[in-house]
């Protein structure tokens, strides 16, 4: 049938009243792999017969062919509700790892019983993947009991692996797993996921991807309002589980010290701030975000030890979290620990590029640090600029200053030359207490004569007038981090 022929025939069904004739027009388009006009079909013979097993059973075929795999099963579920015996919605509701990919909500047993009642045999290859998925699960279950969460994310992982990669409690549990371990953007990404895959109406097996979400959103700060929302939602879904309600509990809890916290740190009463925090680490001891308004407080009091510590801790939870970096940085520096100060700004510098703060505390703890080991810090600046050369003379005075100098040798017809040119204005930047010369071959041939230099881009690192470091061509990777080595 031509394309025309088939967008007709879809038309007419879509227009006629005999529920018998628009299932059969849903055949043939799902025979033909026309899978969004058979559910449209579908969908019409349900609303005019909806006590018609087969129109269910069938709308579960095509909704499990275009990957919509927790919907197809409440429509297996509706079938086998209104006719217990039909044999193929049994097959849909327990088919085979290979043909969906995926075990609902752990249930294995339950997948197999279908696929018996429905008089269907697994292959061999078909029984030993739900045994392994099975086996893998007993496993996960066994690790979460006694808060082995490395096991328990490996032994979901592996479940996953063998077919059971919709199931939205066993991403659930994955999830949890990377929260225990303190992976939140791992974790956070994973409920990605099991959101998209849950369109079917609330399930009370759900409620471990809400409490894990309840978790994850008390853990960062962005979202910290929504875990209470998350908590509830959980304990709607299920709310007979003692879990979900010490869940519910400590979230609430946990929202209500960093409300209270946050309100007298606003109002100056740091002390009083730094307990109601420390009220909420008594219920979540693994909560960055509580860690990080505590050390705001010590810093607030000048206790700078104790603002490191408590940025120490939210930082191995949450490695990358701007603010606590902030925090540590600013407290090394109080404490004139300048070494530690420029590691955590560096980080910053890379993290916050445009941030002019962060690049003039970065200078200042350069400068310091180089003042505080007996070097020459003079010649150090903010925001250095690439000083392009123009002559030999040029040239020797530049390399004759203290310190280090970078020289980048360039030809204006080169592209790579060209790309490389911007990153070295920010390396300018980054690093004032180094000298950025730039020197174009074309320009300089004496210069570019006397150095040898035959390939552009060429970087060389001159300390105190004598050559250290020659690179043809590195990646920006090897060049930064060279320039920090010798410059640092």
């Amino acid at each position: 049938m031509s394309l025309q022929g088939s967008t007709d025939s879809v038309k007419r069904a879509m227009a006629s009243m005999d529920p018998e004739e628009v299932k059969r027009t849903g055949n043939e388009q799902y025979k033909r792999g026309h899978f969004g006009d058979a559910l449209k079909l579908y969908d019409r013979a349900i609303s005019m017969c909806p006590g018609n097993a087969s129109c269910h059973s069938n709308r579960a075929a095509a909704l499990i062919a275009t990957g919509r795999l927790t919907e197809a099963i409440r429509e297996c579920e509706e079938a086998v509700r209104l006719d217990p015996t039909y044999w193929r919605a049994h097959q849909r509701l327990g088919v085979s790892v290979s043909q969906v990919k995926t075990i609902f909500f752990w249930q294995v047993e339950e997948a197999q019983k279908h696929i018996f009642s429905s008089g269907q045999q697994l292959d061999h290859a078909e029984s030993q993947k739900l045994q392994a998925i099975e086996r893998h699960l007993g496993r996960c279950a066994s690790a979460r009991k006694i808060g082995d969460w490395k096991n328990a994310l490996r032994e979901t992982g592996a479940a996953i692996a063998a077919g059971a990669d919709s199931s939205t409690l066993l991403l659930a549990s994955k999830a949890e797993a990377l929260l225990q371990l303190h992976r939140l953007k791992e974790a956070d990404s994973v409920l990605s996921t099991t959101s998209k895959l849950e369109t079917a109406p609330p399930h009370p097996r759900r409620r471990r991807s809400a409490c894990s979400q309840a978790r994850i959103f008390t853990s960062s700060e962005p979202k910290f309002e929504s875990a209470v929302a998350c908590a509830e939602r959980a304990a709607q879904l299920d709310p007979q589980s003692a879990e979900v309600a010490a869940v519910l509990g400590n979230v609430k809890s946990v929202v209500r010290a960093r409300s209270r916290g946050n309100e007298l740190f606003n109002s100056g009463r740091f002390t009083e701030a730094s307990v109601a925090y420390g009220e909420g680490l008594k219920v979540d001891p693994s909560n960055p975000v509580l860690y990080c308004n505590r050390a705001a407080c010590w810093s607030k009091l000048g206790q700078w030890e104790k603002s490191i510590e408590d940025c120490d801790e939210a930082l191995i939870i949450h490695p990358n979290y701007t603010k606590a970096l902030l925090r540590r940085a600013a407290s090394n520096a109080k404490l004139e620990r300048w070494a530690e100060a420029v590691q955590d700004y560096e980080v910053l510098r890379n993290d916050l590029p445009g941030d002019i703060e962060v690049a003039e505390a970065l200078s200042h703890a350069q400068i310091s640090l180089k003042k505080s080991r007996g070097e020459e810090a003079s010649s150090l600046k903010f925001g250095g600029k690439v000083v392009e050369i123009s002559g030999p003379e040029q040239f020797r005075a530049a390399l004759s200053l203290p310190g280090v100098s970078v020289a980048h040798f360039v030809s204006a017809l080169n592209q790579q030359c060209l790309q490389m040119s911007p990153f070295l204005d920010t390396l300018s930047t980054k690093y004032p207490s180094v000298n950025f010369l730039k020197v174009d071959v074309d320009e300089s041939p004496e210069i570019a004569g006397a150095e040898s230099i035959r390939i552009v881009p060429t970087f060389k690192i001159y300390r105190n007038g004598s050559r250290v470091k020659e690179m043809i061509c590195p990646s920006r990777q090897v060049l930064e981090c060279s320039v920090r080595h010798y410059g640092l």
